[in-house]
């Protein structure tokens, strides 16, 4: 059974950093595509990140870009998102979400082009 475990929310000051970190197991983290989503109160899911199978190609949403960085460890089966100079709206419930795949081109960023999603963790930045 897959699993991915967010950690690393929490609460920052406009202009401060956080890396969130993303465990996955029960599958083979290095045949997988993997994104973070973010949901903000009263707002659908949206796209923040995405990272291709063997990290050969990323994506992020323009408010993120330049901010923002996506990687992942193989051998912890552990992805990241480094956020920096973070803004009060990038306060939300950010997921991490995994995509079997055997293409090695493509960073996905639909919601329903994942199979695995993660319980979330709450980041909150204050003005």
């Amino acid at each position: 059974q897959a699993q991915l475990v967010e950690s690393g929310g929490g609460l920052v000051q406009a202009g401060g950093s956080l890396r969130l970190s993303c465990a996955a197991s029960g599958l083979t983290f290095g045949s997988y595509a993997m994104g973070w989503f973010r949901q903000a109160p009263g707002k659908e899911r949206e796209f923040v990140a995405a990272i291709s199978r063997g990290g050969y190609h990323t994506a992020y949403t323009d408010s993120v870009k330049g901010r923002f960085t996506i990687s992942g460890d193989n051998a912890k089966n552990t992805l990241y998102l480094q956020m920096n100079s973070l803004k009060p709206e990038d306060t939300a419930v950010y997921y991490c979400a995994a995509k079997n795949t055997p293409y090695y081109t493509l960073p996905f960023v639909a919601t329903n082009d994942y199979d695995y999603w993660g319980q979330g963790t709450q980041v909150t930045v204050s003005s």
